[in-house]
């Protein structure tokens, strides 16, 4: 008689696989940690203003490199936006800053298609992130708020004005 394998024991190797690959590929979402919030030229400053904190040990070169602009982009965050911004109408030109006191903070912001990645770091000798921009077309934006360092938690407000 001679031996078989069992069938089943390489069907159980394929599912780990499977399983191991789709938790080891991390899925951006549309949904955001901290809301979404729209503007539209003319807009009041109160209404550019969000909160949130940066936390995660997602490296954010994931999404890309570099930006539109060949800017690295780099530092952590979640997988998962931390704002959504829709803007109503195209703008000429937006600055967007983060401000948590100092700390080490940088910034991604995707969209308003998937290709289209602007990234910030350092503003001057502040370590907080900021990015300013012309062309902002109308659309979808996700922003992402992250650290150097992975895993640190600090406490941040972001502020859109237009220029």
């Amino acid at each position: 008689m001679k031996y078989r394998r069992p069938r089943h024991h390489f069907r159980g190797s394929w599912l780990v696989a499977i399983i191991a690959a789709i938790t080891a590929t991390p899925a951006i979402a549309t949904t955001s940690h901290f809301g979404t919030f729209s503007l539209s030229p003319g807009f009041k400053p109160a209404a550019g203003i969000v909160t949130g904190h940066t936390g995660g040990y997602y490296s954010l070169s994931d999404i890309s490199r570099r930006d539109r602009d060949k800017n690295a982009c780099i530092g952590f965050a979640d997988p998962q936006p931390d704002h959504i911004l829709t803007l109503e109408k195209d703008f000429d030109r937006l600055n967007i800053q983060v401000n948590s006191g100092g700390y080490d903070t940088t910034i991604l912001i995707q969209g308003p298609d998937d290709k289209t990645i602007r990234c910030g770091d350092d503003t001057g000798t502040n370590k907080d992130a900021s990015f300013e921009d012309k062309n902002f077309k109308s659309g979808t934006y996700k922003i992402w708020v992250g650290t150097f360092n992975p895993g640190v938690r600090r406490n941040y407000t972001l502020t859109v004005q237009q220029k």
